[in-house]
């Protein structure tokens, strides 16, 4: 387990946003990236999830989207879970690795991959 700073874990955060390739930034620029600490149990029950969760895509997936649901009153969520990811790392260098995967593998997710070809590709 490692422990880092709120602002520390953010600034890892940024940085795997930041590698994203421009062609892809604009799809997610109306997505909201949220760090929580830990996923809380109302979230857990309503995407049956367990409490070791890295991180969830809440919204509807690009490739789902029609002219029709363009504007969406809400915008898609990606939610990072810190304290799940700390825990799981013993270096900062791991847990920045972990930040990144986490980060792309969610947005897979917006992109309308599924598990399987998310593990193909290295994200799971």
């Amino acid at each position: 387990m490692i422990h880092v700073s709120d602002a520390d874990f953010d600034r890892a955060a940024r940085a795997a946003l930041d590698e994203l390739p421009d062609e892809f930034k604009p799809y997610i620029e109306n997505v909201l990236i949220e760090v929580r600490p830990r996923p809380d149990a109302a979230l857990l029950k309503e995407y049956e999830e367990t409490d070791d969760l890295l991180g969830l895509y809440v919204g509807v997936p690009l490739e789902d989207k029609g002219p029709e649901r363009a504007a969406s009153p809400l915008p898609d969520r990606i939610l990072i879970f810190r304290d799940n990811l700390c825990a799981m790392c013993g270096t900062r260098n791991e847990l920045i690795d972990e930040i990144r995967i986490t980060l792309l593998h969610e947005i897979g997710h917006h992109f309308g991959l599924d598990e399987d070809h998310l593990t193909e590709l290295g994200y799971d």
